[in-house]
């Protein structure tokens, strides 16, 4: 049998297109030879991950899940600020090339980066280029690019990453006052985009394997959820909230710009959203409440924002107790203050008072009952230590664990009440040196506590990351090596035509936390890295303690009340009676001096463990807590001489009562005591 020339070229032609359409088509796995958590079809071309092995399922032997926990992270805040502030998408359709690329005012050579500039100094200048060189980013340096690519997520998921919180983050005033942007500057409409685009991530790694639920990124809305999908060796995606006036919670002027349908109808969307956890301000003072300082010429800039947003600048107090608020310094910042007004100038502020002013505010406290109500956690960080004070005072009150720190912003000071709470804590993603040093700080109370610890990277948040060590530096991290729980072997990471090393690169992407946690072990022992392997089953467990709390019933509410005085109004009633009934509005009062007492019939005898105490500013600094079955033998179970007003909480034994009395030994004020509310509660 004979064939034409025509007839051969034909055929040639065809075999070369199969070939060709062979290359550039996703290999299924089953095709070649892959397993569960290989793709079924990946894009082409992608990144490399540098990762082989099968990662972990299941639990230990105690039933506890494995695994490390980001407990801050912003993978869509690309979309944030305007859009134009941190360049390149966590994901695109159109593949690799259309999400690794530059802002287009950074083209041709970054001249107009000028965030780069104000937030890193020089003159901001790099090459735009990402996908395929990718020769100056992403760096630990570089503050505006794209860091959390969906392959480098991976590659931490197989690093042995169990849990990520995807903090959904903005900020008005930086959007308003920066140069390029592209969409609005209203918060929650951001804030909105950002949730759906990580429902959206979620169908495309899916797609990669075969359709719904089969992608290993889990977007997670419950902590039994989550825990079924580390178990099946996959990552739970958690939403959180970080942004600086939520429900359109700003202040002009300290006139507060929303109201409680405001704050009710914002949880009520949040939580559908599949929010679980978020901030109540960031970096500006708001309607809730106060924020912890940023230092240095960041936090002039950021203090010329705050005046920017709501017409005042960061006022400061002495602080009352050992905690405090970060110094705010006197570093200009230039390219900032040159926004302010004609005239106004950012305040010298004194190096004794360390406090911002503004600690929790009563729009805040209907806030945190709100997210209470509704099993959320609160983010304390960026919170003023007035504001956290008061939060801690709350929870504990509730005996309500669903209080986190999850990037090191809170006063570590604060720390062992969080862990008393059940709440969870991570630090700062910083370099294995510092970080190590920081874990050993507490390592006694995750020991008292039987908890483990966690890191929040802060990647695309605009903080900078972990400076290479050196390749002379001791001890470096020596590729390939294995991930912790021994079943992968990772080796340098490529993206492209760049292969990054940690050890002299840094931590310039999310790929690269496998290597800082391996950095850590060589640096600090496996004893630290263990901790951190914990922290997914510890932030699981402050979660589900969270959703399952239910308040305690007050056995104090209504009952009689009578006590040593009542200071006399004629327009407002200070009787005892307005401590039992429930409403925070009311007050009982006494008359000015020592040795009064307020007394409460709960109308039978109870078990009870534990009495709340909310002071109005008349408050006691010496009192004691007095139990009776009958009114006639009395006796001491609580007692303070250290009373610093606020929300106080008395703890014992439990007992056997029907009347308790509230003893007052010494004033804080001039004035008498005062108390808005009492609870009674079974512990």
């Amino acid at each position: 049998m004979t064939t034409s020339r025509a007839g051969r070229h034909a055929g040639i032609v065809t075999l070369l297109l199969l070939v060709l359409a062979a290359a550039l088509t996703p290999t299924s796995s089953s095709a070649a030879g892959g397993d569960w958590w290989d793709p079924v079809a990946r894009p082409a071309p992608d990144s490399r991950i540098g990762v082989t092995g099968e990662p972990f399922k299941g639990t230990d032997s105690a039933g506890r899940v494995r695994g490390f926990v980001d407990a801050h992270n912003h993978i869509m805040s690309n979309e944030a600020f305007g859009g134009r502030l941190i360049c390149g998408k966590a994901f695109s359709e159109k593949g690799i090339a259309d999400a690794l690329k530059d802002c287009p005012e950074h083209y041709p050579d970054g001249s107009l980066a000028v965030f780069d500039f104000i937030t890193g100094g020089g003159d901001g200048r790099h090459d735009p280029d990402g996908w395929p060189t990718f020769a100056d980013w992403p760096a630990h340096d570089s503050l505006t690019h794209q860091q959390n690519y969906y392959a480098w997520i991976e590659r931490a998921w197989r690093g042995g990453q169990r849990v990520l919180v995807n903090d959904l983050v903005t900020n008005g005033v930086i959007c308003s006052v920066y140069f390029f942007k592209d969409r609005s500057c209203d918060e929650m409409t951001s804030i909105r985009l950002q949730a759906r685009l990580t429902y959206r991530m979620q169908d495309y790694v899916d797609a990669m394997y075969g359709g719904p639920g089969k992608g290993w990124f889990r977007v997670v809305t419950d902590s039994a959820q989550a825990r079924e999908v580390i178990e099946q060796g996959k990552l739970a995606v958690v939403l959180g909230v970080e942004t600086s006036e939520p429900f359109g919670c700003k202040m002009i002027l300290d006139v507060a710009q929303c109201d409680r349908d405001d704050i009710d109808a914002g949880l009520d969307e949040l939580y559908g959203l599949g929010v679980r956890s978020m901030f109540l301000c960031h970096k500006f003072d708001n309607a809730l409440c106060g924020v912890r300082f940023d230092s240095g010429a960041l936090g002039t800039a950021i203090n010329v924002g705050q005046f920017l947003s709501t017409g005042t600048f960061w006022r400061t107090e002495p602080c009352t107790g050992p905690q405090h608020d970060n110094p705010i310094g006197l570093a200009s910042a230039p390219a900032a203050e040159k926004h302010l007004p004609e005239g106004v100038e950012v305040p010298s502020y004194d190096a004794d008072a360390r406090c911002n002013v503004r600690g929790l505010t009563g729009l805040g406290e209907y806030a945190v009952r709100g997210m209470m109500k509704r099993g959320m956690m609160l983010e304390i960080d960026h919170m003023s230590v007035k504001a956290v004070g008061r939060v801690l005072d709350l929870f504990e009150s509730a005996s309500y664990p669903g209080v986190l720190s999850s990037h090191s912003w809170m006063d570590l000071n604060w720390t062992e009440r969080v862990y008393r709470l059940g709440g969870f804590t991570a630090q700062y993603m910083n370099g294995s040196e510092r970080f190590v040093t920081e874990a050993g700080r507490t390592e006694r109370l995750r020991d008292a506590y039987g908890v483990g610890y966690g890191f929040g990277t802060d990647m695309n948040g605009v903080g900078g990351w972990p400076a290479p060590r050196g390749k002379d530096a001791p001890n470096p991290v020596t590729y390939p090596y294995r991930s912790v729980d021994g079943g992968s072997v990772l080796d340098r990471q490529t993206t492209g035509q760049r292969t990054w090393d940690l050890n002299t690169d840094g931590a310039a992407h999310y790929g690269l936390v496998p290597d800082w946690i391996e950095d850590i072990r060589r640096v600090g022992g496996q004893h630290v890295v263990d901790d951190l392997f914990r922290g997914a089953e510890s932030y699981l467990t402050t979660w589900g303690a969270t959703e399952r709390h239910r308040p305690a019933a007050n056995l104090a509410r209504g009952a009689e009340a009578t006590a040593s005085s009542a200071e006399w109004n004629p327009f407002t009633s200070y009787a005892p009676a307005r401590a039992v009934d429930g409403d925070q509005g009311t007050r009982w009062a006494s008359d000015w001096s020592d040795g009064q007492w307020l007394r409460l019939d709960l109308g039978a005898v109870h078990r009870i463990g534990r009495v709340t105490l909310d002071w109005e500013r008349a408050y006691g600094s010496s009192y004691r807590i007095d139990v009776s079955p009958d009114g006639t033998d009395w006796r001491t179970v609580w007692s303070t001489t250290a009373g610093d007003g606020g929300l106080d909480t008395a703890v014992f034994t439990p007992v056997e009562a029907r009347q308790v009395r509230v003893v007052g030994l010494g004033r804080g004020t001039r004035y008498g005591y005062s108390l808005h509310e009492v609870g009674v509660h079974a512990r």
